[in-house]
């Protein structure tokens, strides 16, 4: 008798195995039957060698014009990406240009627009870890798409610092503005 229940147990046991593998199964098609399309999001990246190449050029501008800057790109989320120092640019430079990136990140704008629109709440901004509301930060865009910010600091002026890191996102829009 104890041979018949084992067989028993044995069969009971692999009935509930089987029957829990078919209700994952069922479970899995039905999930995937009702996802939401906002389930899964797929974003634009800045890939590393074209924002050095950005960082690069900024750079080199400013050099051009005698400023001794750095230029740091950030990604969509604020992380720097590539953080380039002229040979004599001071090391707080990296940090300044950083925190305008931040700021183009925050706002979806270039930073001295930002500074312009909210010259209300400015000093506010300027108390907040890791921003800077200053001229020198502009936006990186692929087909209109916000992928990243490019801060320079250094020269004496934010305007200087805006325009040599708007010439430097200029000079590569041809390979941001791919679909």
């Amino acid at each position: 008798m104890s041979v018949s229940l084992n067989k028993q147990e044995k069969c009971l046991r692999r009935f509930r195995w089987q029957t829990s593998i078919a209700l994952v199964g069922v479970a899995s098609v039905t999930g995937a039957a009702f996802a939401d399309p906002g389930d899964v999001v797929t974003v634009k990246r800045l890939g590393m060698p074209l924002a050095a190449k950005i960082a690069e050029k900024a750079v080199e501008v400013c050099q051009g014009r005698g400023y001794n800057v750095s230029a740091v790109v950030v990604d969509r989320a604020g992380d720097p990406q590539v953080v380039m120092r002229g040979t004599q640019a001071n090391r707080f430079t990296i940090q300044i240009a950083t925190d305008k990136a931040r700021a183009v990140i925050l706002s979806g704008v270039d930073s001295s627009v930002f500074r312009r629109n909210r010259e209300d709440i400015r000093m506010e901004m300027d108390h907040v870890d890791g921003l800077l509301v200053l001229d020198g930060g502009v936006r990186i865009d692929s087909a209109g798409t916000l992928i990243g910010a490019l801060g320079v600091s250094g020269a004496p002026g934010g305007d200087k610092d805006e325009a040599c890191a708007r010439a430097a996102v200029e000079a590569y829009v041809g390979r941001l503005d791919l679909p």
